[in-house]
């Protein structure tokens, strides 16, 4: 018989019924069902508030990047992420930039985007000249949703009014340019503009349709710079100078062409999606607006470009800036519940959203740039390697004593798989 996944009730159910439904659903073993116990330190009940239909958690690797140095000031750097060499490529970078004084990172204020979609404007230029003469009482109609945001100094700041001609016509679409304080800001600044839309809609004599943050947090960004000195990048096969050479080579490529492009700027959101996972932020926010921007700011005829830049300085040593989007907060959402977000965050002993936004400028910046020494020098998967033979042992079958034997002989082979990991096992065992 057919399973369905049409569960009456499902969401009525305790988490504990919850997995036992879906345990008999899949036919997990009571083994295999053990994987979704929660962890100690765990409130069941808080992650069943969290989101819907809690069965379980889900855990990612926690590591802890060193050497960070930002804006004079040290900081240890929580990380979840699941793949191998990041956390060590950001330490070590960071090392490098700290010999030269570390980063320099500044955040602009923190100013999100509100969208009000108006369709059906009969006179869209002129409707947004209205809009915009209505400055002042829309403003103040937004701010009288938040009183609380505006008391610490936060609230509605201006309207931006574009006229969009699309295939459904032209569109009036009203920015509403909100200070989100140190928070992420999406309750804030839809909360004001769901109380706007009505009236924006009878100004421009038009029909609402979205009203919704943007994700493109143009005037929320953070910029980040450091040195990397030359001398530091040698390696055995090739001086500081000729490495600096082979990582502006790589860079430039990221540069001209969309493709190299795409996995440029995946590698420098490894570092910082790693960071705003582990401090309970909204890492798709975060990624959906890092992409966008790198589209965004594209110059005429391009098509995405790096959010990162690199350039030699005088003394021959290489110098990378960073630039991007980050709406991030320590008020509100996992950040505020979730304990080991809360752990994290107390971790980094960030004081606000826009320190924490430099923190993450400087391990993007760090991560882009370890990545970038690897490719241009002895290639990424070098650096991988080990961690992912690790893996591969342990899925296998490799028992904790057998892990290094199989591993050493997976890298001198240059065989890192799943067949000749379990061959290599069947041997040593036959050996014992």
């Amino acid at each position: 018989m057919e399973r369905s996944s049409e569960i009456p009730g499902f969401y009525k159910l305790s988490i504990e019924e919850r997995r036992k439904v879906v345990q008999e659903w899949a036919g997990l073993t009571n083994e295999e069902a053990k994987v979704y116990d929660f962890p100690p330190g765990i409130d069941p009940a808080l992650l069943g508030r969290m989101i819907e239909n809690v069965v379980g958690s889900f855990a990612l690797p926690l590591g802890v990047a060193t050497n960070f140095r930002v804006n004079g000031r040290d900081y240890l750097v929580p990380m979840a992420i699941e793949e191998p060499s990041v956390v060590a490529a950001a330490s070590n970078s960071a090392k490098l930039a700290r010999s030269a004084g570390g980063f320099t990172a500044l955040a602009t204020p923190p100013v999100m985007i509100g969208q009000i979609q108006v369709m059906g404007v009969a006179d869209p230029e002129a409707a947004r000249v209205r809009v915009l003469s209505a400055r002042e009482p829309l403003l103040a109609a937004a701010n009288a949703k938040d009183p609380m945001l505006v008391k610490f100094g936060g609230g509605a700041r201006d309207l931006e009014v574009r006229v969009i001609p699309t295939p459904r016509g032209t569109m009036v679409v009203v920015h509403l340019l909100v200070d989100a304080r140190d928070a992420g800001g999406m309750n804030a600044v839809n909360t004001m503009c769901e109380a706007l839309a009505p009236e924006i809609g009878r100004i421009a004599g038009g029909r609402v349709v979205l009203r919704i943050i943007s994700n493109l947090a143009i005037h929320r960004l953070v910029r980040a710079s450091a040195v990397f000195p030359a001398a530091g990048l040698e390696t055995k096969e090739a001086s500081g100078a000729e490495v600096v050479e082979a990582i502006l080579d790589a860079y430039t490529l990221a540069v001209v062409d969309p493709f190299r492009c795409a996995t440029h700027n995946k590698g420098i959101m490894n570092g910082i999606s790693a960071v705003v996972v582990a401090t309970g932020n909204d890492f798709r926010a975060i990624e959906s607006g890092a992409h966008t921007y790198a589209a965004y700011r594209a110059p005429p005829g391009g098509v995405v470009r790096p959010l990162t830049t690199y350039e030699k300085n005088s003394a021959g040593d290489l110098v990378g800036t960073i630039e991007f989007p980050c709406a991030v907060g320590l008020i509100g959402g996992a950040t505020a519940v979730h304990p080991t977000a809360k752990a994290n965050v107390k971790l980094l002993g960030v004081k606000s959203a826009a320190e924490l936004s430099c923190v993450l400028a400087a391990v993007g910046l760090a991560q882009n740039l370890g990545a970038l020494r690897a490719l241009a020098t002895e290639g990424i998967q070098r650096g991988h390697m080990g961690l992912h033979a690790r893996n591969i042992a342990a899925t296998a079958g490799a028992r904790p004593e057998e892990v290094d034997a199989v591993v050493a002989r997976l890298i001198a082979e240059h065989a890192i798989r799943i067949d000749r990991a379990k061959e290599l096992l069947e041997e040593l065992r036959r050996g014992r």
